[in-house]
């Protein structure tokens, strides 16, 4: 009995509970303003990048890639956090991504903000439980007052103009000074994959693609209705009209059969006769492939000699394409089906575009597949630039604009930007802590001090004097000028929805609800318990030295 009593409690307290290796921590010192301090760490790298004169990042990956930019979306994936308290809110910006496709610096940014104002409450004496409840109730009510702040709405987003003039903050916050060129690129991009009239407007993100090349500047990029490939045609045809299309997602080659033989060729004229046929068959595949009708040929795999031969001689344009997501695009933007094996395609196999042409994008020659009179279900977006960094970050700002037309498909309504909607929602929140009794209008009122992080960044990231600029928006929003922003361009303050500065509305209450939930999710934390790591010791430093 006493020696089951002894195997029963392997020591006193948490380590006789737990198995050996775990490790404990707790209390307000060790837990609550060591997360709420890394979150901080977090979000104070990607708040200089906020806005059109953000700062860039250079991040070298493990793999030795390097990243040069301003989007927090690509500096979170790549910084590989490992603090499981700061882990949330990189996962808040991650889910904020995929539901909206931009607005995760505003995330990271504002849950640091909040998490940053906590602290000095906690250090106060003010309960955790007691702060918790107040920002809950402070981001109720911003959500609610969200709906009053709408300034704008998108009438017709088929209207390049229309969907322009929301889509030019969204560039303009990662490439200050394009954002007219491109937010016009994108517009029209996105208008071209759109179903035809009668159906709802809808944009597929994967429809709209980008073809980066290296050589001339920005503003001689182009949009194309329909897909642009990275290669030229394989023979001597290079320009086709009007074109029925030939798909084959294999190579275009002599076939192996499917049992091992072995051919026995006793003179100079058996192994003619054998050419020959090899040959002939050939011709013949390649012949029905053009008596079908078709002018164009994509194959998905090698195409041998003999084929480019006969290939040529039925003046047929044929074009490579190794990526078979490449392939399945190019499918989706003809209509094409592609077959698994070379012979002629029946009419509804084939696909059509009204112009495939070879084209030389500087150094580069590029075969396109366009479409004028019909319907394409894919717009390449064709960049040009002076390095790959630039190139990348670009695409990256095009990515987040596609993202916001989608969500403007589905609703149209627009908040003031420039921080003016952070403004007008501390302004308000700021009045509800002072009707509040007890210990959550501190809680409340710090929430509304977190809002100002957002006109504060943009003010100093401009070179102002942050206090000052805070002071006029004050002073403005007081007297009903609700949509009056930070002034990027001069100094002070402007009214955002005259100088057509808009968020899209469905964006920024996605990433408001998140940042407050990753806030509080992390607040509500008081213990840490933390297994060994699996598997055996770490492999030793090749650095280190020789032990004696």
């Amino acid at each position: 009995m006493a020696g089951a009593m002894r195997m029963g409690t392997g020591g006193p307290g948490l380590s006789g509970l737990l198995k050996d290796g775990y490790k404990h921590m707790s209390g307000l010192e060790e837990v609550i303003l060591k997360n709420v301090d890394a979150c901080k760490q977090l979000s104070q790298i990607t708040r200089t990048s906020l806005g059109p004169n953000g700062m860039n990042k250079l991040v070298i990956n493990h793999l030795g890639k390097l990243f040069i930019t301003s989007d927090s979306a690509t500096l979170l994936k790549e910084l590989e956090v490992e603090h499981p308290a700061a882990k949330m809110v990189v996962m808040a910006a991650e889910m904020q991504v995929q539901e909206m496709g931009d607005g995760s610096n505003f995330v990271t940014t504002f849950a640091g903000e909040l998490l940053s104002n906590a602290e000095s409450l906690l250090r106060l004496g003010v309960h955790p439980s007691e702060i918790v409840l107040g920002y809950a109730k402070a981001s109720a009510k911003a959500a609610e007052l969200l709906e009053a702040s709408v300034c704008h709405t998108v009438a017709d987003v088929r209207s390049v103009e229309e969907l322009s003039s929301v889509l030019r903050t969204v560039i303009s916050a990662k490439h200050y000074g394009y954002e007219d060129l491109i937010a016009s690129l994108v517009a029209r991009a996105c208008i071209g994959v759109m179903p035809p009239a009668p159906k709802r407007p809808s944009v597929n993100v994967d429809s709209v693609r980008v073809c980066k090349l290296i050589g001339g500047s920005i503003t001689d990029s182009t949009v194309i209705k329909g897909i642009v490939v990275h290669r030229q045609s394989e023979g001597t045809v290079t320009y086709a009209e009007d074109a029925k299309i030939a798909v084959f997602g294999c190579g275009i080659e002599a076939g192996s059969t499917e049992t091992k033989g072995t051919v026995v060729i006793k003179n100079a004229a058996e192994l003619k006769a054998f050419n020959k046929e090899e040959e002939r068959l050939m011709e013949e595949s390649i012949k029905s492939i053009a008596d079908a009708g078709a002018k164009v040929v994509v194959a998905g795999g090698s195409i041998s000699e003999i084929a480019q031969h006969f290939l040529n001689k039925y003046n047929l344009l044929f074009v490579k394409i190794v990526s078979k997501f490449e392939l399945r695009r190019l499918c989706r933007s003809v209509g094409a089906t592609a077959l698994v094996r070379v012979g002629p395609p029946t009419p509804d196999e084939m696909g059509h575009a009204d112009k495939v042409f070879v084209k030389e994008l500087g150094s580069k020659k590029v075969t396109i597949f366009e479409q004028i009179e019909d319907e394409s279900q894919v717009a390449t977006v064709v960049l040009r630039g002076g390095t790959m960094n630039l190139l990348d970050d670009v695409e990256r700002a095009i990515d987040d604009a596609v993202n916001t037309a989608k969500v403007l498909c589905k609703d149209g309504r627009c908040l003031p930007g420039a921080g003016a909607t952070e403004i007008e929602l501390a302004y308000r929140i700021q009045q509800v802590a002072e009707s509040t009794p007890g210990l959550e209008q501190y809680a409340i009122s710090k929430f509304a001090e977190a809002l100002e992080v957002v006109p504060r960044t943009l003010a100093e990231n401009s070179g102002q004097a942050a206090a000052e600029v805070l002071s006029s928006l004050y002073a403005a929003h007081a007297t009903g000028s609700a949509a009056v922003g930070v002034d990027i361009e001069g100094t002070g303050v402007t009214d955002a929805a005259t100088a057509r500065i808009y968020d899209a509305f469905a964006t920024k209450l996605s990433a408001l609800t998140l940042a407050a939930d990753a806030a509080l999710t992390v607040l509500k934390v008081d213990q840490i318990i933390m297994a060994k790591q699996a598997g055996g010791p770490k492999p030793r430093d090749p650095q280190a030295p020789d032990a004696d």
